[in-house]
């Protein structure tokens, strides 16, 4: 296949130092990769945007240097241009550019601004990147024809979505066509809305991300209006507490086969959202074994007819039901080239763990301990909404499992990644203790049982400084621990303050654990009038 390509999520927090990147573009290469992708978003310097690039963002000085150090790999930026532009728009100075005012992740495309703005992101990217492929996004566009672009919808004959979509992203490609180089998209909302294909420049690169299924059939929609394809497997670590092996090795392999079999341009493996707790110094054997993949496919067998109108759902169930034997033997081995112990490591933390269920199964959604426990600024939620299934047995495997994980652990890497799985059952069950006392009318009893979560926190706060330190991870984490630990004691004082009857009733364990808590709301009006959050 022409481009072996794996995609590098920046955009996730990551803090990419030039040693580090140096040593992911020495890595792709000696992998049989002849790309790097580098997801951008909004951690890149663009010389046009200067308010937008945080601590640690990738520069421009750097990408020129890996160019001139690095000359067989094509290091393509990924850049975003309507979908997928949250960083820019809660930035001060990015709020004019919004779809709608403070909600979602899209720009406005009729807004001339926004489109001016896309238009100095897309000369950035050329007049930096060397590549032949100019990335210009186009996934995942919830809002598209909402705000102030409804009106211009409901005026076109036909699907209008289709229209706004072609004709905010074909001039862009155009652009970059102008520029003597190639477009590339992702595929999704052409299977929304494939009118928008007829106005695209045939230039144009499609990337059909399939993360559960091959892309065989569905790259029939690009393949038949003379596009390029380029297919798009997933490394499962985003809906993961580590990553999904089993069903990683099965994506890329299922996309390899089907790139040999329909001469399409190539594959790019993508790797999404290593914040929040993810470290990639732990999935570089795996980006190694997917290479091998890439670089040893053959056409294989063709997807079958019954799978071809599958649904989301279904796809991720055939997923889910993968054989216990198919236990990802190519990128195991890719482990076992460093050492037995982070085979085994792998092995426990990327097949077992999701043999305990739950939020440790395979699923096709963010995990969702990594978000209740982390993301939404209340911890207590991983207790109010998996108290079930994380006291029950499934946490005992996953405690089991973890420990025995740190033991095979090579280094801080990987005993972090561990450690936060048992450290997330270990929090649910103190709480889960403490809500207990608070039934028994035992405050004290309660505050004790929460006492050890602080020091839970400041435990996994550690393990973000190191991941900060040895694979350029996300600095939010850090703070997003140091927040938890300290609603935490806020949490103790209100037992302190309220559980035992001074407000003349005695508020739920619930209630109370919630920041929005109002003493003497006792009818708890904040959540019934949820209407007017929105």
């Amino acid at each position: 296949m022409k481009l072996r390509m794996w995609l590098y999520d920046i955009a996730r927090e990551q803090c990419p130092t030039p040693t580090y990147m140096r040593h992911l573009c020495k890595l792709s290469l000696d992998s049989g990769y002849n790309a790097l992708g580098l997801y951008l978003e909004h951690r890149f310097a663009y010389p046009s945007v200067p308010w937008v690039a945080g601590l640690g963002s990738l520069t421009p000085e750097l990408v020129t240097s890996l160019q001139k150090e690095f000359k067989e790999l094509q290091i393509v930026p990924f850049i975003n241009l309507l979908g997928h532009f949250e960083g820019f728009l809660y930035a001060s100075g990015g709020e004019q550019y919004a779809c709608e005012r403070f909600a979602g992740m899209s720009g406005d495309p009729i807004n001339p601004k926004f489109v001016s703005l896309c238009e100095s992101i897309v000369d950035d990217a050329i007049s930096i990147f060397n590549s032949e492929l100019i990335h210009i996004g186009g996934d995942e566009t919830a809002q598209l024809g909402k705000g102030a672009s409804q009106a211009f919808v409901e005026t076109q004959p036909g699907d209008g979505k289709a229209v706004l979509y072609g004709q905010h992203f074909a001039p862009l490609a155009q652009r970059v066509v102008d520029a003597g180089r190639t477009p590339g998209v992702w595929g999704d909302m052409y299977f929304e809305h494939p009118d928008a294909l007829d106005l695209m420049p045939k230039e144009t690169v499609i990337f059909d991300w399939q993360y559960f299924k091959s892309p065989e059939h569905t790259s029939e929609l690009f393949r038949e209006k003379g596009f390029r394809t380029v297919f798009c497997p997933a490394v499962h670590t985003y809906n993961a507490s580590w990553c999904h092996l089993p069903q990683t090795e099965r994506n890329v392999t299922e996309h390899a086969e089907a790139a040999e079999r329909l001469g399409v341009e190539g594959v790019c493996v993508t790797t999404w959202e290593l914040g929040l707790m993810g470290n990639y110094n732990t999935i570089l054997p795996v980006i190694e074994g997917c290479g091998t993949i890439l670089t040893s496919a053959e056409p294989g067998v063709g997807q079958g007819a019954p799978l071809v109108n599958a649904s989301r759902d279904e796809d991720i169930e055939i997923y889910q039901s993968l054989p216990k034997q198919e236990s990802a033997a190519n990128l195991l081995r890719a482990y076992l080239k460093h050492s037995e112990t982070q085979e085994e490591w792998a092995r426990l933390m990327g097949v077992e763990l999701q043999e305990c269920g739950g939020w440790f199964g395979f699923g096709g959604i963010r995990s969702g301990i990594k978000c209740r426990l982390l993301l939404y600024s209340n911890p207590f939620l991983l207790w109010l909404r998996d108290r079930e299934s994380l006291v029950g047995e499934g946490g005992d495997r996953a405690l089991e499992l973890a420990e025995r994980a740190t033991a095979f652990a090579l280094d801080s890497d990987q005993r972090g990644v561990s450690q936060f799985v048992k450290k997330s059952v270990e929090f649910v069950r103190q709480v889960d203790k403490a809500a207990q006392a608070y039934a028994d009318n035992k405050p004290g009893e309660a505050m004790n049982h929460l006492a050890p979560c602080r020091q839970i926190f400041e435990d996994l706060e550690k393990i973000a400084v190191a991941s900060n330190i040895n694979s350029c991870g996300s600095l939010a984490d850090i703070h997003r621990c140091q927040k938890a630990r300290r609603y935490i004691e806020e949490v103790i004082m209100k037992i302190k303050q309220y559980g035992g009857g001074s407000l003349g009733y005695l508020p739920s364990f619930e209630t109370l654990l919630h920041p929005k808590f109002v003493p003497h709301d006792q009818a708890n009006w904040w959540l019934i009038n949820k209407w007017a959050n929105e």
